[in-house]
């Protein structure tokens, strides 16, 4: 035993001893006084444990464990892998497979909680004869005595009640598991099941939170102080009395010592190794607050809160720790900028999205977290102004009746709107006369767009958005071409994705994959792009946004030195200003406004506010990718009128 090792004991059936014989074989092993009491005492167990069988017939099926599957956190990561988030109710578990768990710790729990566990048959006579005798002496359950088979089918079976027919039951069910699983079996549920403190349940996630690292890693030092836990976890812990935790560890090194399973260099080895203390994981906070809360609304919409808390899910996001933690810093420095510039605008919200694939790249809900947990990227609904006209003028180029050189007449106009009328204006009160398409949208002229929508039908228009991925209410008002309905910072990224892509769609989402604890897919978030709008009109429109950041444009503080495409968006009395934009890699809409729907202030436009945040996040996201160009629409037949 030298070496450390534990011997198995068989499993054969033939080399199993007989209850009574093995409790009297090992009471003729004892000497002194204490003989008599020891055999009395086993001969009290055994006879209980025959009347616990026949009395207690209601005791539980252990055979259930077969298909047991204790509750486990779940975990978040980014798609990396780095854990973002761990999500549990009121067991914080993970668990793993008993080869997945250091020979270290699995010597130290057995030689401080049961070092006869391959030798007994799911109880130890020896023990339960010591513990009744000092029972009997102090006229209560003061001592129990209790296998490693019997601590596990208490804590999954039993109450916490010392009472004597309680430990006979517990006896009764450890040999029944012992009957029907393994002693790999029955340790491996042990290791996972049992409470090592704060809120840590199983030896990998007690790993995690005491030494920041898995269980099948820990040293002798480490497992020694992980075994001494398990008798009093709060009050050995080394987050409370480190002094107590070096006690106790020793106390545990020594005992490996006794039996032979370790050598005295190594335990002055192991009593002098530093220990590096990591910190409690149970409620840590969100490493990505934004990310994750959505990524549980949703999975909660899904599979329930009960699956999302107990069972163990690892969910893969689609966004990368660091690219989210640059888009943050961008807004956050942005807003500083805003508040410099003497604007008085509380909020900025920005999502970024790969045309590619549709996957959420960063998702930023508000100038701080920790300030305000409304996330306005997807919960709030606001007014996108200009930045809704490509919808409209997408509508009109997939019709086949109008190309970006049609002419339309900026001039008065007036629409019945129940008993008045609605007569749009231009940004300014001017008007252009006869203007192409291309100029009404690179310009942001209104009464056009309200033309144009009436001309396409704001119906068809509604359903280019629906197509779009658009979900929020849009109701079909005279307006709806200047964007007087709202819509959400995603909607709007996730929408202008698709021009990107020229039409090919896929849902937005912040899940790229979702398995069990075993590797068992739950959700493949997988893309599946469909041609959704058409190419020509599409890269039409492209080509004509183009123009918005260029000379002419209302966009020009947009421009990135590559070939860019987007729109600014500003509403009435100024309350939301947006810049919508997009490369063939990357779709982003910024947003800036106040939660009270105050107005910014006369003059402030997307054009001059938003569209500046959206080049230094731009300019950041891109620094390592290649200039990509659009399509052109010379390269699509135009669709039929």
């Amino acid at each position: 035993m030298a070496t450390g090792t534990v011997r198995q004991k068989s499993t054969k059936k033939s080399d199993r001893k007989p209850l009574v014989k093995f409790v009297l074989g090992t009471t003729k092993a004892a000497g002194g006084t204490i003989l008599g009491i020891t055999m009395l005492s086993s001969s009290l167990v055994a006879g209980g444990l025959v009347g616990l069988a026949i009395s207690f017939r209601n005791l539980p099926d252990v055979r259930v464990l077969r298909n047991f599957v204790p509750t486990e956190t779940s975990y978040i990561y980014d798609i990396k892998g780095k854990i973002l988030d761990s999500l549990h109710g009121e067991h914080n578990r993970e668990v793993v497979k008993l080869d997945e768990i250091s020979p270290n710790l699995k010597r130290a729990v057995l030689a401080i909680e049961d070092s006869h566990f391959y030798l007994h048959d799911g109880i130890n006579p020896n023990s339960i004869g010591r513990a009744l005798l000092v029972n009997w002496r102090s006229g209560a359950v003061v001592e129990g005595g209790s296998t490693v088979t019997m601590q596990l089918v208490k804590n999954l079976f039993l109450s916490r009640q010392r009472t004597v027919s309680r430990k006979l039951a517990e006896a009764v069910l450890a040999i029944r598991v012992e009957q029907i699983f393994t002693k790999d079996q029955v340790l491996e549920m042990y290791l996972n099941n049992i409470y090592w403190g704060h809120n840590s349940y199983g030896a990998e996630t007690a790993a995690q939170s005491y030494f920041g690292k898995s269980a099948k890693d820990l040293n002798l030092a480490e497992s020694a102080v992980m075994a001494g836990l398990i008798q009093a976890p709060e009050d050995y812990s080394p987050f409370i009395d480190y002094k107590k935790t070096k006690q106790r560890q020793y106390a545990v090194l020594q005992r490996m010592k006794d039996l032979g399973w370790i050598t005295a260099q190594e335990v002055e080895e192991a009593k002098k190794a530093k220990l590096l203390i990591s910190q409690p994981t149970a409620w840590k906070s969100s490493e990505l607050p934004y990310i994750t809360e959505a990524v549980v609304a949703e999975l909660q919409k899904r599979f329930g809160e009960d699956a999302l808390l107990k069972g163990g899910m690892r969910v893969q996001t689609t966004v990368d720790y660091n690219f989210q933690k640059m888009a943050e810093e961008n807004v956050a420095q942005a807003h500083q900028n805003l508040k410099n510039r003497g604007l008085y605008a509380d909020q900025v919200a920005l999502v970024a999205i790969d045309p590619r694939t549709h996957y959420v790249k960063a998702m930023v809900g508000g100038v701080n977290y920790k300030e305000s947990q409304f996330n306005r990227a997807i919960q709030s609904l606001r007014q996108p102004g200009s930045s809704f006209k490509p919808f409209v003028y997408y509508t009109a180029f997939a019709s086949g009746k109008y190309t970006p050189y049609s002419s339309i007449n900026d001039s008065p106009v007036k629409y019945r709107d129940g008993s008045a009328y609605y007569e749009p204006q231009n940004y300014g009160g001017s008007f252009s006369g006869s203007v192409s398409l291309r100029t009404a949208i690179i310009q942001s002229l209104n009464v056009p767009a309200v033309k144009i929508g009436q001309a396409v039908g704001i119906d068809n228009v509604i359903e280019v958005c629906r197509t779009l991925g658009i979900s929020s209410p849009l109701d079909p008002v005279i307006s709806l071409p200047l964007g007087s309905i709202g819509i959400t910072p995603m909607e709007m990224a996730g929408a202008y994705a698709t021009f990107a892509s020229n039409g090919w769609h896929s849902k937005p989402t912040v899940i790229a994959r979702v398995t069990d604890s075993s590797g068992n897919v739950l959700l493949d978030n997988t893309p599946k792009p469909r041609l959704v709008l058409d190419p020509w009109a599409t890269a039409s429109l492209t080509s004509v946004l183009k123009g918005v950041l260029e000379g002419g444009g209302t966009a020009p503080g947009a421009a990135i030195g590559r070939p860019a495409a987007g729109k600014t968006g500003t509403t009435t009395s100024e309350r939301d200003v947006w810049f919508v934009g997009y490369v063939p890699q990357l779709s982003v809409s910024v947003w800036i406004g106040n939660d009270n729907y105050r107005p910014l202030g006369k003059g402030v436009t997307g054009g001059g506010y938003a569209a500046p945040i959206w080049r230094g996040f731009m300019r950041e996201a891109l620094k390592n990718e290649p200039v990509k160009y659009f399509p052109s629409p010379s390269k699509f037949p135009r669709p039929k009128a």
